[in-house]
C-alpha cells in the first residue's frame, strides 16, 4: 500500500514538473538561479534562447550575463543586483540585452533571495522578453506627447486667435471689439467711479501715406501708438480703432482739469516729428474728450468722437471738449446736411447771377453764377446758410454739378429768346476737380466752346499744383472752357503755381479792393498784381466794387473787368434775361435804368452776399 502511495506521488510529482517546464517553455520565461557563496550560475534552456547564447549547459559564466547587458545598463543593473543581496530581499529590473546578431531586446527579471537547507543564499528567479510592451508602452508614450503638444498647439493656437480677434496685428493694441467690451466691463465695475474717453486722430497721416508711402504710414502708426500708450498709467486702456484712430479710457480721473493735463500731453507727445529713414515725417493730432461719473455716463466714445470733430473743425491740432452745445449744434448740422442733399435731388439749389463788365466801357461781358438755396420754409439761403456743412459733408461737388446743369439749362433758354449770353463763370471745387471721372461727365454735357469759364478759388493750388490736377485743367481747357482764378491775393498761391496753371484770367479779392480809396499802399498793391498778370498774359476782374470811385480807380489801375454791387447784384436767371434784353435791343425798355453797366444798383433782387 506504501509504495502504491509513493509510486503515485513521484508520478504526480513528474506530472507536476512536465506541466511546469511545459508552462514555462510556452511562456517563454526563463528560470535562473544564482548561488551567492559559489558565485555559480545555474539558467534553464529558456535562458539561453533569450539569451540566444545557442548553447544548453545548465551551468554558465556569469560574464554571458555581464557581456549581453546594454553598455548603457550595466551599471544600473549590478546596482540593482547588489542592493537586492544586501538586503537579502525582492530583485526587480529591467534591462536591455544585445544579442548576437546585433538586436536590442528589453527583459524584466525578477528573483526572491532562498537560503538551501544548507543555509547556502542564493536568488532563484525568472526573466522574460517585455519588448513589445516597451515598445507598445513608449509609442503610448510618444502618443500621449504628441497629444498633449498638440492640445498645448490647439491652446496657444486659439489664443493666438482669440489675442488676434481683440488686437491690432500692426501696433498690437486692444482694437475695437476689445474696446467696447472692456469699456462696458469698467461702466459695470462697482468700484470705478468715474471714466473718460479720448478719441484721438492723427493730423497729416493721409499726406504721409501719398508722399512716403504706406511704409512710412505704418511707422507713424506704431510710433503713435507707442506715445499715446506712455502717457497712460497701468489701470487705463489705449486701443486703435481704424486706420489713424486711437482711443483712450481713462480711469478715475479726478476731473476735466485732469483729463485736459493728459489730453495736451498725448498733443504734445504726438507733435514730435517721426524719423523714417532720412526723413522726418510730420505728424499732429486731433483730440476729443469725455468725462463722466459712471453711473451718470453716456456713450462716451460718441461724446469724445463730437468732441474730436469740433477739434478738427476748429483747426486741428488742438483738444476740444465734449459739451451738449456741441452735440446740439451737431445734430443741426447733419439735418442741415440731410436737407441739402434733398435739396439737390429736387433742384433746390439753383444759381443767381452777377454781372461783370469791362472796365472802360462798361459794358457786359460775363456773368458769375453764384449758388443760392431755394429752402421750402425758410425760403432763399446765401451761400454762408449751407456751404460750410456741404463741405464738411462732402456735397459741394454735387452743387458744382447741380450749378452747372442749371446754368446751361438757362443759357439755352435765353439763346431761344434771340439773346446772346456771356461768358458764365462756375466754381469748381477742389473735390471735383480731383474727380478722375470729371472729363468724361463734362464731356457727355455738350458744353459749347468758349461759353463757361470754370472759377477756381486760389486755395486749390496753394504753392504748387498736383500732377492730377493741372491734367484735368489742361482737359477742361482743350474742351473750350476757361480757368480763371477766384479770391487771388487772399491765400497762399504761389506765382509758380500760378504760370503751372496757366488761367484765363484772375480776380483780386474783395478784401483788396474795398481801401483802394483811402489806401496809397493797397492802390499800389492792386496795381502790381495787375502788372504780374498782364506778365503772364492773363486778364484781371476785381471782385467787391462797391462805389464808382472803386470802378474808376481800378479802370486807371488797369483791370479789364468790374464785378461787384456798384455794378449789380446777384439776379435769378429771369431778371438777368430782362438785363440782356435791354442791352441787346434797343427797342426794348429795361425796368429801370443803369443798361450800361452805369455806377449803382441795377435794379436786381435784394443784397444778396456775393460769395459764391
Amino acid at each position: 500500500m506504501e509504495e502504491t502511495v509513493s509510486g503515485r506521488s513521484e508520478q504526480e510529482f513528474q506530472d507536476l514538473l512536465r506541466r511546469l517546464e511545459l508552462a514555462l517553455e510556452t511562456s517563454q520565461i526563463g528560470v535562473w538561479q544564482h548561488s551567492l557563496n559559489q558565485e555559480e550560475i545555474l539558467w534553464d534552456l529558456q535562458m539561453h534562447k533569450l539569451y540566444q547564447t545557442g548553447g544548453t549547459d545548465r551551468k554558465v559564466s556569469s560574464a554571458v550575463w555581464l557581456n549581453a547587458l546594454h553598455p548603457d545598463d550595466v551599471e544600473r543593473a549590478i546596482a540593482e543586483f547588489e542592493a537586492a543581496t544586501a538586503e537579502k530581499g525582492f530583485y526587480n529590473s529591467q534591462f536591455r540585452i544585445i544579442l548576437p546578431e546585433g538586436e536590442i531586446r528589453y527583459l524584466r527579471s525578477r528573483a526572491h533571495f532562498y537560503e538551501g537547507p544548507d543555509g547556502e543564499p542564493s536568488f532563484i528567479g525568472a526573466e522574460w522578453d517585455v519588448t513589445a510592451d516597451v515598445l507598445l508602452n513608449r509609442e503610448l508614450t510618444n502618443q500621449k506627447a504628441v497629444a498633449e503638444a498638440r492640445a498645448i498647439a490647439l491652446e496657444q493656437s486659439r489664443a493666438r486667435i482669440e489675442h488676434a480677434a481683440d488686437h491690432d496685428y500692426l501696433t498690437g493694441l486692444p482694437n475695437r471689439r476689445y474696446f467696447d467690451r472692456r469699456l462696458a466691463e469698467l461702466r459695470a465695475d462697482p468700484a470705478v467711479k468715474t471714466l473718460a474717453v479720448l478719441h484721438i486722430d492723427l493730423d497729416c497721416f493721409k499726406q504721409i501715406n501719398d508722399k512716403w508711402g504706406h511704409a512710412a504710414g505704418d511707422v507713424t502708426l506704431q510710433n503713435a501708438a507707442v506715445r499715446i500708450s506712455g502717457s497712460i498709467t497701468a489701470k487705463d486702456m489705449v486701443a486703435r480703432i481704424g486706420g489713424d484712430e486711437f482711443v483712450v479710457v481713462l480711469v478715475d480721473i479726478d476731473g476735466a482739469d485732469d483729463l485736459k493735463t493728459i489730453a495736451e500731453d498725448i498733443l504734445w507727445r504726438l507733435r514730435r516729428d517721426i524719423r523714417f529713414h532720412h526723413e522726418m515725417l510730420p505728424v499732429g493730432a486731433s483730440i476729443g474728450a469725455a468725462w463722466s461719473v459712471v453711473g451718470e455716463a453716456g456713450n462716451l466714445l460718441a461724446e469724445s468722437d463730437i468732441a474730436l470733430y469740433q477739434a478738427k473743425k476748429s483747426g486741428r491740432n488742438r483738444v476740444e471738449f465734449f459739451t451738449p452745445k456741441l452735440q446740439s449744434d451737431l445734430q443741426a448740422e447733419r439735418q442741415l446736411a440731410e436737407e441739402l442733399r434733398l435739396a439737390l435731388i429736387r433742384h433746390e439749389i439753383v444759381p443767381y447771377y452777377q454781372i461783370q463788365v469791362d472796365a472802360r466801357s462798361r459794358r457786359i461781358v460775363g456773368l458769375e453764377a453764384l449758388a443760392r438755396w431755394w429752402h421750402p420754409e425758410k425760403g432763399l439761403l446765401a451761400p454762408a446758410a449751407f456751404l460750410k456743412v456741404a463741405e464738411e459733408y462732402g456735397l459741394t461737388a454735387e452743387i458744382d454739378a447741380a450749378i452747372l446743369n442749371r446754368v446751361l439749362f438757362d443759357r439755352a433758354n435765353w439763346a431761344m429768346q434771340g439773346l446772346t449770353p456771356p461768358r458764365i463763370a462756375v466754381n469748381i471745387s477742389g473735390s471735383r476737380l480731383a474727380d478722375p471721372n470729371l472729363i468724361e461727365r463734362l464731356q457727355a454735357l455738350n458744353i459749347p466752346p468758349h461759353t463757361i469759364t470754370f472759377e477756381l478759388i486760389e486755395t486749390i493750388f496753394l504753392d504748387d499744383p498736383d500732377d492730377k490736377t493741372l491734367a484735368n485743367i489742361d482737359a477742361i481747357k482743350q474742351m473750350g472752357i476757361e480757368i480763371e482764378i477766384d479770391d487771388f491775393g487772399s491765400g497762399h498761391a504761389s506765382l509758380i503755381g500760378l504760370v503751372k496753371l496757366k488761367p484765363k484770367r484772375l480776380k483780386i479779392d474783395r478784401q483788396l479792393v474795398t481801401a483802394i480809396t483811402v489806401s496809397d499802399e493797397q492802390r499800389r498793391l492792386v496795381g502790381s498784381i495787375v502788372e504780374i498778370a498782364r506778365a503772364l498774359s492773363v486778364e484781371v476782374i476785381a471782385e467787391g466794387v462797391e462805389t464808382e470811385d472803386h470802378a474808376r480807380l481800378l479802370a486807371r489801375a488797369g483791370c479789364d473787368g468790374l464785378q461787384g454791387y456798384a455794378i449789380g447784384y446777384p439776379s435769378p436767371g429771369n431778371e438777368i434775361a430782362v438785363l440782356l434784353t435791354s442791352v441787346q435791343r434797343p427797342d426794348q425798355h429795361p425796368a429801370s435804368g443803369n443798361s450800361q453797366g452805369n455806377a449803382g444798383p441795377t435794379g436786381f433782387a435784394g443784397r444778396q452776399s456775393a460769395h459764391s
